[in-house]
């Protein structure tokens, strides 16, 4: 498919993964803000890098925020899969950051000071401290595809402070909107997940949630896919096949693949 689409005035944006546009009927509408879901070694973060290499390989303005591997070990990555991530960094169309999740407990500690000062102000200083994360004056550009690794790592520093995390982010969604990129939210979960996000509020602010499957079966895993949700986009409603091999992510539309879900 195209890497951009208009239809009726509505933007959709390709995701750039072999079989994984067949899934949609127009693409991913332009702008969303999408949790990518799955166990340990489903795919997540090859699932990502694979599509930020592809749209930086486009022209496109691309950001990687990690709060779990280092730049150079997610460089290794793109290198294994054959994707340039250097030639991508020096062309400007692509940029990786590590941050610490101390960075992030300074915010979360500042916002737990200032809710009440939320309920009786008409200016949110939480929003105001998040300006620092959400990009374009740090990394030089206005990024069109943005990935934030992940909701997990960031959840875990409101450890006993729910309150805090459910407001600190509605507002880390609400800033990402006002980017105006397309952006993928990755969280940890079980292989068959019931809840999908740290705490279930992040897939109700999400447009969409795409579901990631690493499931055994006798004696060898298989991975599978899923668009779970795509507010304003029909998709198919079915669990398929996905393989992961030396080229990176290969989705397969046709290959129904919910007897490994059975199987578990």
């Amino acid at each position: 498919m195209n890497e951009e689409k208009d239809v009726n005035g509505e933007k959709f944006v390709s995701i750039g993964i072999p079989g994984f546009d067949d899934l949609f009927e127009r693409g991913v509408p332009k702008g969303s803000s999408v949790i990518i879901a799955g166990g340990t070694g489903s795919g997540k973060t090859i699932l990502c890098l694979q599509i930020l290499a592809h749209h930086a390989s486009q022209g496109k303005k691309c950001y990687y925020m990690s709060f779990e591997e280092s730049e150079d070990r997610l460089i290794e990555h793109m290198k294994d899969f054959g994707w340039n991530p250097e030639e991508l960094i020096n062309s400007g169309n692509l940029k990786i950051k590590r941050f610490l999740t101390s960075e992030i407990f300074y915010y979360a500690k500042k916002s737990s000071e200032d809710i009440q000062a939320m309920i009786t102000k008409d200016v949110d200083p939480l929003l105001m401290e998040l300006e620092p994360l959400t990009i374009a004056e740090e990394i030089g550009f206005k990024p069109d595809f943005i990935v934030l690794d992940s909701l997990t790592a960031i959840s875990s520093t409101f450890s006993g402070r729910e309150q805090s995390y459910r407001f600190y982010i509605e507002r880390l969604f609400r800033s990402f909107e006002k980017i105006g990129s397309t952006n993928f939210f990755i969280t940890e979960t079980k292989q068959i997940p019931e809840l999908f996000s740290p705490t279930g509020v992040e897939e109700f602010l999400a447009d969409g949630v795409i579901v990631l499957y690493n499931i055994r079966r006798e004696n060898i895993r298989e991975t599978a896919i899923e668009v779970l949700k795509m507010r304003g986009e029909k998709h198919q409603r079915k669990i398929v096949a996905m393989q992961i091999t030396d080229k990176g992510v290969t989705v397969y539309p046709e290959q129904d693949a919910l007897g490994i879900i059975d199987s578990e």
